[in-house]
């Protein structure tokens, strides 16, 4: 079974930086996986904070734009989401997901906190 081992959550003040990093056993990172981050904060849906392709194409929900970048290590089967600029409405769960975009494979880790707040 694939798994997604995430890191880097905690407690953050408003304005600092995080990094997460999501690391998948096995090797799984090739040309037809999507890697990416999505969020789900209290009473709302989960959305997507963004994602990139084997070959380095990325995109970005609205609300982080200019302010998280996303980026993979093929080799590493790792993906990472640099966060500068937080807000407490960043305040959420982060989830790491891979998934294969010929509809045979989807993983999600088990989700890290990152807690915005003064």
């Amino acid at each position: 079974q694939v798994q997604l081992v995430e890191s880097g959550g905690g407690l953050v003040q408003p304005g600092g930086s995080l990094e997460l990093s999501c690391a998948a056993s096995g090797t799984i990172f090739n040309g037809y996986t999507m890697t990416g981050w999505y969020r789900q904060a209290p009473g709302k849906q989960r959305e997507l904070v963004a994602t990139v392709t084997h070959g380095g194409t990325t995109n970005y929900g609205d609300s982080v734009k200019g302010r998280f970048f996303i980026n993979r290590d093929n080799a590493k089967n790792t993906v990472y989401l640099r966060m500068l600029s937080l807000k407490p409405e960043d305040t959420a769960v982060y989830y790491c997901n891979v998934r294969d975009q010929r509809g045979n494979l989807e993983v999600w880790g088990q989700g890290t906190l990152v807690t915005v707040s003064a």
